[in-house]
Formats: structure tokens, C-alpha cells, sequence
């Protein structure tokens, strides 16, 4: 069995970032080792995962994507997450993006594991239960199921909406009658940015 003193620099660097992921609860899979370490395939990063298995410094659960447990480190119950500006329940408005602060808040209060939270500002989504001022949890991710609730970029401005994809384009239906639907124009710079996964609400 390797101790860390007789491991390379590189597979040392490789248990680190899976000690902390792990104690994060987020597991990485093997294609996020090798974003992070710039491997050229997710070959070069089973083969160091595998290595410390067999070292007894990780612990493989067969079957699961991101089956990697490390003995002695519990998952933190609480996640980290930065508050990183506002979000339109309304007409879009300017990111005003930048740390606000950081709130450690228990991981079951969401559906998805989000990696950041945002303000929202407006009354658009007040049928969903989101209300101005809640903080929402945003998972990162660039496609969402029709109908599902996304935090949406329409020309360099941030919305929280439920996404309407059809034959006839993209709009994003706002969750109170008093708003109209937000119409994307096909040549509009439009991306989404994130799906919510729940929220919270300020006192």
C-alpha cells in the first residue's frame, strides 16, 4: 500500500481534488478528473483513480458513475454556495453579477445540487411559489427538458422562467398572469444557464 509521501506529485494532486470533492458530496466522475487535470481522455483518469484503489486510499462502488468514496471522509451535510447577483421574475434584467456572500445552507433543502444561488427580483414566478426577494438554487447546465424551470440569458440579460420549446420557436412563460411570455427571436444571443433546484426564503 502507497502512503502520500510515496505517491508521484500528479496522483497526489489527483487524491487531493477527490478528498475534496468528496467531502463536498460531489463525487467527480471520470470525465470532470480529466477536465481538471487536462488528461486527453477519461482513460488517463481511470487509470489513476484505479491505482489508488488498489493503493487503499479510495474505495470504488461498483456500478455507479461516481462511485468513489474515501475511508474516513464523510460527506459535509451543509454545501457552500455563493450568492452571485439577481435574477428577473419579470422583464430580464441585468446580471449584476458578483459575489454578494457565501451561505452554507443543509443539501437537502434542494432537488438538484446547485452551484450557486440568485436574488430574485419581481412577481412573475409567484404561481411556482418563487417571490421576489427568495434567493433560488441554480444547478449549472446548458440544455433543460421542455417545462422545466431555467435561469435563461436572452441578449446579455438573466430571467428565471419555465422553458417553452415548440415547432414555432422558444419562449419563456412567466408564472403569473399579470406577465406576458418572453418570445425569443431566432437570431437572439439566448443560452441557458442554469436549471433551479429550489430555494430559499429571506426572513
Amino acid at each position: 500500500m502507497y502512503t502520500m509521501s510515496e505517491l508521484s506529485p500528479q496522483r497526489a494532486a489527483v487524491l487531493a481534488f477527490l478528498r475534496e470533492r468528496v467531502g463536498q458530496g460531489a463525487p467527480p466522475s471520470l470525465a470532470e478528473i480529466a477536465a481538471c487535470f487536462g488528461f486527453a481522455s477519461r482513460n488517463a483518469a481511470q487509470k489513476h483513480v484505479q491505482a489508488l484503489a488498489e493503493a487503499g486510499l479510495i474505495e470504488l462502488r461498483s456500478g455507479q458513475k461516481r462511485g468513489i468514496a474515501i475511508p474516513g471522509v464523510e460527506p459535509d451535510a451543509l454545501l457552500s454556495l455563493p450568492v452571485l447577483g439577481r435574477v428577473a421574475a419579470g422583464l430580464p434584467i441585468g446580471p449584476d453579477i458578483g459575489l454578494e456572500r457565501q451561505l452554507r445552507l443543509d443539501r437537502g433543502l434542494f432537488a438538484l445540487r446547485p452551484d450557486y444561488l440568485l436574488q430574485v427580483q419581481g412577481d412573475s414566478m409567484i404561481d411556482d411559489g418563487i417571490l421576489d426577494g427568495d434567493l433560488v438554487g441554480v444547478h449549472r447546465s446548458s440544455v433543460a427538458r421542455n417545462g422545466q424551470i431555467v435561469v435563461a440569458r436572452v441578449e446579455d440579460e438573466i430571467t428565471i422562467k419555465r422553458l417553452e420549446r415548440s415547432a414555432s420557436g422558444i419562449r419563456l412563460l412567466p408564472r403569473n398572469p399579470a406577465h406576458a411570455p418572453i418570445v425569443v427571436a431566432a437570431d437572439a444571443d439566448f443560452a441557458i444557464e442554469g436549471i433551479y433546484c429550489g430555494l430559499i426564503r429571506q426572513g
